[in-house]
């Protein structure tokens, strides 16, 4: 690679920087004394609250963002997952700032074991100087929930009935022991004892009854049972509403899920708790005695009397539902399950609320921590957490009593509880008859919806296996005879049209196949198409130039007369699978045994779009997609929750292949999906052979098996800038972006993107957008800090961005040209939540699109965070040219050779193993 300057300044020398201190930009802690809004409305989307003290993770969907989790750098043995680097110390600036905001949180970087530490108020950062939350340096118990007893393998899955076994006998601690759980889940296995006999107590919270065990137990096959009085829904296709909702809707009362990968701005938020509680608690202020006012005035009543700022009425009562007020009257730390709010700020306004009645040992503020700490450690990327790490946590939190708290929680079926077998690294797999063998397992809490989208998704996989039925070599094409369930009604489009015709899985024969395999344009396609006619899932890894080859597969598919086509995660994606798909069509041409169904521009569409309707065959009368074989690119991106709703969609015997790169960064939401499918080895895989050319492709093929080249690069296609400091980085971003690369390599202004570390800090993406705006359009920003002509990232759902441009504004809102399609954003919605100035992007939201010239933007105080994914999703969104500007010296080639990206804990992987291990002994009784 090149080190000379594309300008004609000289370059200065490199050093090594020490970290840089991000500005803090917190905003007023909610204390009865301030009303303020309690958040830097230009963070986090959703209008997440910050409040002053030890940072928290922020939801890495919003904006646009993926979410590469920021680990406190404190300590690698924390449950600390930082998010919002400007709003942070400079160890959370880097690329761990992509975990900031709403940016890159998550998906990289998440803390292996658990949610935010240490955040109890301390002199420096206390968001309610006489807080509750008084000790800040309460241990963890040595307990764990580990059981040390043997288990059958079965028990691989099946949930733990709770921390405690039992209750205590009088005089002695009410924590559990290992023995003790151990033995729990042997009566439980057993028979002896049911689970629901462990739950004898009174519950602390509901103030008298027995406490339910609905998410202490698992039927078989490693599902959770659900809350008492849930639903659940499995099995097949889910009828499409025009907004599709999530998968296992209505499992929890108080959930709210987003439609994934709708439009749909709202997310995922905490179950409101629904414990009983008097209607006046003891201790609460006068003046929230009598009767509070009807609606959103009641919230912001009761809002007040806490010192809460009343612009939280409409995000609380959106929550909390029709009876938010009356919710937090009951319970002030009900304010925590609103987006954004900390427990600091919960804490201040139950102090103000309860008075002296307010202490750490009240049980709904720990029973509130708890899920708290779950929606935590999903924005950073975990479905569950380590028993141990949650009670941790929890007393890092000055909750008196972890274990106890765990146990309420349990109980009243807020979180479940799974064993999940640990498999010895080099070991061999248990054999499914090997019942009395003894097989470490670990304890896993998790949220239910969580649980239950992890659980839809291997179920799902685990059908599309099953039911497919191979091709054979008798000739003539016949349609495969489906299983689908039998569904109530036709299933209306999003449009309001009619629903496509219900046609049976159709089947080419073996020749057919094997005649499109040999038509391959290489012998990667020619394998994928093999493994797609054999099976009705298959995992398929290549960079960007083996997109060709599911584009091949789908034009090859499509000229055999099946219903296919493929899903990319942005607009970008779909145009470059367009291009693909039109040169693979014009090979197929003299192959076609039937007619294509539906027009070859329906074939490329992106994942949203496909889901809510707005794109590709829509659905069939029985609700599911009008598709046989499906392609999804970019499967990396696909959480957990948007995965469900896909697998759910499809129909019996059809095909699904996950194509991406496993060197990206993980999806914005909790999960790794694509990574579980690759090590549970449930399907085929294909692993393209095609190699990235030029320059930058070598670069990232470097990067991707932990190797930092010197690349020739002859046309100045890759240049290192080294910038001293974040301020001479941001100056040097600018030149590059207004002058050098369009002098020197002809590429415009408007074709060039800055892909930097996260939002905040002094090279974030705020600073470095105003100085390239400044620079390329300066103006007034009389449109919600806009002009026309501004390049703007536009988030219109939590997770996804794509890149526009203004064109103007009026009473309708900010008019938007986006991949060359007109956007309308309501003027109510035009806030950092959801539009941000584009020039400079983050990683993340950079994940899926590309442009002809990129500047990656590293400085000293991101050395902390950097990751080879960062790194390789970075630099492999530059297509001619790739310029680096670079501060953090010798950690670049460090994180790529030595970090990774940290785990996520996921229970998808052992599902998945589980199916296979039952599939196999299936067969074999067979």
């Amino acid at each position: 690679m090149s080190t000379d300057r594309l300008s004609d300044e000289a370059a200065p020398e490199p050093t090594a920087p020490g970290p840089e201190t991000a500005p803090e930009e917190t905003a007023p802690p909610v204390t009865p004394d301030a009303a303020g809004t309690a958040g830097d409305t230009d963070g986090v989307a959703g209008g997440a609250v910050e409040a002053v003290g030890a940072p928290e993770a922020e939801d890495p969907r919003k904006a646009g963002a993926s979410g590469e989790p920021v680990t406190e750098s404190e300590s690698d043995d924390s449950v600390a997952v930082r998010t919002d680097a400007d709003e942070s110390t400079a160890d959370a600036t880097g690329p761990a700032a992509d975990a900031n905001e709403d940016a890159d949180a998550g998906a990289d970087e998440p803390t292996a074991d658990a949610p935010t530490s240490a955040d109890a108020a301390t002199p420096d950062n206390a968001a309610v100087p006489d807080s509750t939350a008084t000790s800040n340096n309460a241990t963890a118990p040595d307990s764990t929930a580990t059981p040390a007893g043997p288990t059958s393998p079965d028990s691989t899955a099946t949930p733990a009935p709770a921390p405690a076994p039992a209750p205590a006998p009088a005089g002695q601690s009410g924590a559990p022991s290992a023995a003790a759980l151990a033995a729990a889940v042997r009566a439980v296995e057993s028979g002896e004892r049911s689970a629901d006999s462990f739950f004898t107590e009174r519950s602390p919270r509901s103030g008298g009854g027995t406490a339910a065990t609905a998410g202490a137990r698992k039927p078989q096959g490693g599902a959770p049972a659900p809350a008492a009085g849930t639903p659940q829904q499995r099995g097949g296709p889910m009828e499409p509403p025009p907004q599709p909702a999530g998968p296992g809707q209505g499992s929890a009362p108080g959930h709210t899920r987003p439609a994934p990968g709708g439009d749909s701005g709202s997310r995922p938020v905490p179950a409101a708790h629904t414990a009983a509680h008097p209607a006046t608690p003891a201790g609460l202020a006068p003046d929230l005695a009598p009767d509070l006012a009807p609606g959103l005035d009641g919230v912001r009543q009761v809002l007040a009397a806490g010192g809460a700022p009343e612009a939280l009425a409409a995000k609380a009562a959106e929550t909390l539902g029709e009876r938010a007020a009356e919710a937090l009257r009951e319970d002030p730390w009900q304010l925590l399950s609103v987006p954004g709010v900390r427990p600091e700020q919960a804490d201040g306004f139950a102090r103000a609320l309860l008075g002296p009645a307010c202490g750490p040992d009240d049980a709904r503020r720990a029973q509130a921590l708890v899920g708290w700490l779950l929606e935590q450690a999903a924005l950073a990327g975990h479905s569950a957490l380590e028993a141990p790490a949650l009670r941790a946590a929890l007393a890092q939190r000055s909750v008196p009593d972890p274990d106890e708290a765990l146990q309420t929680a349990i109980a009243e079926g807020t979180v479940l509880v799974f064993q999940d077998a640990v498999e010895t690294p080099g070991g061999a797999r248990p054999a499914a008859d090997a019942e009395d063998e003894e097989q470490p397992v670990r304890v896993l809490l998790g949220l239910d919806r969580f649980a239950m989208a992890e659980e839809s998704v291997a179920d799902g996989l685990a059908r599309l296996l099953n039911t497919f039925e191979e091709p054979t070599d008798a000739d003539g094409d016949q349609p495969a005879a489906s299983s689908a369930p039998e569904r109530d009604g036709p299933a209306e489009q999003a449009d309001g049209s009619a629903p496509a015709e219900d046609v049976p899985v159709r089947q080419p024969s073996a020749a057919a196949w094997e005649a499109a395999a040999a038509a391959a344009p290489s012998p990667s396609a020619a394998e994928l198409i093999r493994a797609a006619a054999r099976s009705g899932l298959v995992a398929h890894t290549g960079a960007e130039a083996a997109r060709a080859e599911p584009a091949a597969l789908i034009a090859a598919a499509r000229a055999l007369g099946l219903r296919a086509c493929g899903a990319t995660h942005t607009p970008d994606g779909r145009a470059r699978l367009s291009r693909h798909l039109a040169e693979a069509t014009d090979a197929y041409t003299g192959l076609a045994t039937a007619a294509a169904p539906g027009d070859a521009a329906e074939a490329a569409v992106t994942l949203s779009g496909l889901l809510a309707g707005r794109e590709g065959p829509g659905r069939d009368a029985d609700g599911a997609l009008a598709l046989d074989l499906l392609v999804v690119l970019d499967a990396p991106q696909l959480d957990l929750e948007a995965a469900a709703l896909l697998v759910e969609s499809l129909t019996d015997g059809a095909r699904l292949v996950l194509s991406g790169d496993p060197g990206m960064l993980w999806s914005a939401g909790p999960g790794r999906l694509f990574a579980d499918v690759l090590a549970a080895r449930c399907c085929p895989q294909v692993a393209s052979r095609t190699p990235d050319f030029g320059p930058v492709g070598e670069l990232v093929s470097g990067i991707g098996v932990g190797e930092l080249l010197q690349v020739e690069a002859p046309g100045k296609e890759v240049v290192i800038v080294p910038a001293r400091d974040p301020g001479e980085a941001v100056h040097r971003t600018v030149q590059l972006v207004a002058d050098s690369v369009p002098r020197a390599i002809g590429v415009p202004a408007e074709q060039t993107q800055v892909v930097t570390a996260g939002h905040g800090g002094a090279a974030g993406t705020r600073a470095l957008n105003a100085a390239l705006k400044e620079r390329l359009n300066p103006g007034p920003g009389r449109f919600g800090g806009f002009d026309p002509g501004d390049r703007v990232a536009y988030s219109p759902v939590p997770g996804r961005t794509v890149t526009g441009r203004v064109t103007g504004a009026d009473a309708a809102g900010l008019h938007l040209d986006c991949a060359g399609s007109p956007v309308v954003v309501p003027r109510e919605r035009v806030s950092p939540d959801t539009v941000r100035h584009g020039w400079a992007v983050t990683a993340h939201q950079a994940v899926g699109s590309r442009w002809p010239a990129v500047v990656a933007v590293l400085p000293g105080d991101a050395a902390k965070g950097l990751t080879r994914s960062w790194v390789y999703t970075a630099f492999s969104r530059a297509e001619r040219h790739l310029s680096v500007v670079q501060g953090v010296d010798q950690a670049l080639p460090r994180a790529v050779a030595e970090i990774p990206a940290k785990e996520r804990t996921t229970r998808l992987r052992t599902l998945l193993q589980q199916q296979t291990v039952q599939a196999t002994a299936d067969a074999l009784a067979g």
